[in-house]
């Protein structure tokens, strides 16, 4: 992150400075160089602000997962999962409590639920640290999670709906199908740079089977003492196989009844863990409480990487290099199915969730352009797509004091090109606008 960090705030500074050179005074109007000024204390402040907003967010699904926890749930989760997550994180116990977290997230980024997966996220980040041999270092599980966490399969963008339909769409749910087709692909994609890249960001210390086989040197998970998350005994396969097909046959119930489903899913979310927990005679309120308690303790945390990463970006933003990367490219991407319209969002959309949300509302609320164009329907699926990488980097990794990323930050950029693509041949093929 520090290569990362400089990059961006050093390209923000010399494009500001070229701009302030060339600069022709102009009444009422900021100097490029104050404009930057402005926008890196509106990004502090930006930021100190959204981690206060998730506190609320935090706290409230902690304690909920740690209803599931005493519950045995995310026991449950990894042991139904286990044919897929093993391979996937070979270097993660199965009946770590990891697994069922990871899970957990991944679940609540394809229903669409924005921050209620960050929650989920986290606490999958706080387990894989158990198993870290490296404090400090991002370990291969980590980075393989936050690659897929960038791209992950999404079921429902309710998000992406709701505004498409204040947008006056008159198919606001018709972005479903391109999301999960560009999804899948990002995902697949992930998978792969994940795996390939480990390669080239061995940890120093560790043996070089480990490194080349994907694992780390095992290590005991400290801190179980919940026998349901120490059973090891998994259920048979044909369990496993019958719980997989029944969640790939909801896809086609998402894209059909997405809009009647998507207000129901985090009420009943929450009902559905209280109610795991009662019928498991966990104290649930008590224990949520308790659970609760981290949410303060993790805003707190993430804070000064928030306040790094955010206003790096918002640098970059005000300083005109983004523009200026968008004019360069934009002739070139009209060929493939990118118009320079969307190009901006295309490049934001990594960077700022909230930048790439403005770009979006703009286009598609454009007379000369709306929400039912082309163009409206790429931009909309790639904010239901792709996710805001260097927020999730930033939040996830400042969590557990993770500061030698390796290769995280390649492969989930690799996935973020990919879901660009995957976007863009999915309106062309399903929508044939």
């Amino acid at each position: 992150m520090n290569v990362v960090f400089l990059v961006l705030v050093g390209t923000a500074f010399v494009f500001a400075a070229w701009h302030q050179w060339h600069w022709v005074p102009v009444p009422e109007e900021p100097s490029p160089m104050e404009a930057l000024s402005s926008a890196m204390i509106a990004s502090a402040g930006g930021a100190v602000e959204l981690a206060i907003g998730l506190v609320g967010v935090m706290t409230l699904f902690l304690g909920l997962i740690k209803v599931a926890e005493a519950g045995g749930m995310l026991s449950i989760l990894s042991r139904l999962i286990r044919p897929v997550m093993v391979r996937l994180f070979p270097d993660v116990p199965a009946d770590h409590p990891a697994m069922g977290a990871m899970i957990l997230n991944m679940a609540a980024n394809a229903l669409g639920l924005g921050n209620a997966a960050t929650p989920f996220g986290i606490r999958a980040m706080q387990e894989l640290e158990k198993l870290n041999p490296h404090p400090g270092t991002a370990t291969n599980a980590m980075a393989l999670f936050l690659a897929i966490n960038t791209s992950s399969i999404t079921l429902l963008p309710t998000g992406v709906i709701a505004i498409r339909a204040a947008a006056g769409s008159a198919d606001p749910a018709g972005i479903l199908p391109t999301t999960l087709s560009a999804t899948i692909g990002s995902t697949v994609v992930a998978l792969l740079a994940a795996k390939l890249y480990r390669h080239w960001a061995p940890v120093a210390g560790d043996p070089p089977a480990a490194v080349d086989q994907g694992r780390a040197p095992a290590v005991t998970a400290p801190g179980v003492e919940d026998a349901a998350l120490t059973q090891t005994d998994a259920y048979p396969f044909w369990v496993s196989m019958v719980t997989l097909l029944g969640l790939f046959s909801l896809i086609p119930l998402a894209v059909t009844y997405g809009r009647v489903v998507s207000p129901w899913i985090i009420p009943g979310l929450m009902v559905a863990f209280l109610a795991f927990g009662a019928v498991r005679r966990v104290r649930v309120y008590e224990v949520l409480v308790d659970g609760a308690k981290e949410g303060f303790q993790v805003a707190l945390r993430i804070i000064p990487y928030l306040v790094a990463i955010l206003v790096a970006v918002g640098m970059l933003r005000a300083s005109g290099a983004m523009d200026a990367i968008a004019g360069l490219l934009g002739p070139l991407t009209q060929r493939i199915g990118l118009p320079a319209e969307a190009l901006p969002m295309a490049l934001l959309r990594p960077l700022s969730g909230s930048g790439a949300y403005g770009v979006m509302a703009a286009i598609i609320n454009d007379p000369a352009i709306g929400p039912d164009s082309y163009t409206g329907y790429l931009v909309s699926t790639l904010q239901g797509s792709t996710e805001t990488t260097f927020y999730v980097l930033a939040v996830y990794f400042g969590a557990v004091q993770i500061r030698r990323i390796r290769h995280t930050l390649a492969a989930a950029l690799t996935a973020d090109v990919a879901g660009i693509a995957c976007a863009i041949l999915a309106c062309h093929f399903l929508l044939q606008l």
